[in-house]
């Protein structure tokens, strides 16, 4: 069982197939299980690593609480586990965070992080506003809807069950990790860096407007900006197909890109 140590915490991960490194993080209800049709799908093209954060999934959860400033210590721990380099990051909504301040702390082992339905905790006066103000009307649906289509829903009650099983294999919960966002980087620490960031949106996200993302995109310089139609905050696990696409399509963009510097 691959385990990574994080500071003296035991950080389970998994890596499948071979070539550009996707290293995928999780959201408040998810583990590396979670990326089961994202792992299938890329691992014929991609090197494939999906990570348990502490309190997740086969992850130590031993701890009496948890802080969610040390995940992206999780993810570096994961990143020098394996010896990775130009690694992708892609995140899932707070997992995100937790990514783009990994990529930040090393800029050496990655080339690039999305931002999956999430801003990445980024510090901008503006962007904070329009998400307080996407969160306020998030708020007023039910867990459910916020994440998962109505349609999805009906049709599908096989799928949306075992979604809502998948957080019950964890420890930490949604508040453990709400302070990832406190100091966030600034635009200009991202540019510094030399890191390429990707926003990744679905069009039907309750949780983050298209409006806010595309903002956040246009405010990130040199960033790009996929927008999924028709997806809700969750498609990695409703629209799998039209999200992997999109993940691939960023994995050899932004890998083309940096051999053509």
């Amino acid at each position: 069982m691959p385990l990574a140590d994080s500071d003296g915490t035991s950080i389970y991960y998994e890596r499948h197939g071979s070539g550009p490194a996707i290293l995928f993080v999780h959201g408040s209800g998810g583990h590396h299980a979670a990326w089961w049709q994202q792992v299938a799908a890329l691992r014929d093209e991609f090197t494939v690593v999906t990570v348990d954060l502490r309190g997740f999934g086969k992850s130590d959860s031993s701890m009496p609480e948890f802080d969610g400033q040390d995940f992206p210590g999780d993810v570096v721990a994961v990143l020098d586990a394996e010896d990775l380099t130009d690694a992708m990051l892609v995140g899932q909504s707070i997992g995100s965070v937790a990514a783009l301040r990994a990529g930040l702390l090393r800029p050496e082992r990655v080339g690039s992080v999305v931002l999956g339905h999430s801003l990445g905790g980024i510090s901008h006066p503006e962007l904070k506003e329009l998400a307080a103000a996407d969160r306020a009307e998030a708020v007023k649906l039910p867990v459910i809807d916020r994440l998962l289509t109505k349609r999805f829903q009906q049709e599908r009650a096989d799928l949306t069950f075992l979604f809502q099983q998948m957080g019950t294999f964890n420890v930490a919960k949604m508040a453990d990790l709400r302070n990832l966002d406190t100091n966030g980087p600034s635009l200009e620490d991202i540019e510094a860096s030399g890191v390429k960031v990707a926003f990744l949106a679905g069009e039907k996200d309750a949780v983050l407007s298209l409006k806010t993302v595309t903002r956040a995109h246009e405010l990130t310089p040199g960033s790009h900006l996929e927008i999924v139609p028709d997806a809700p905050h969750s498609m990695y696990w409703e629209t799998p197909a039209q999200y992997n696409a999109a993940v691939a399509r960023l994995r050899r963009t932004l890998t083309a890109q940096k051999e053509a510097a």
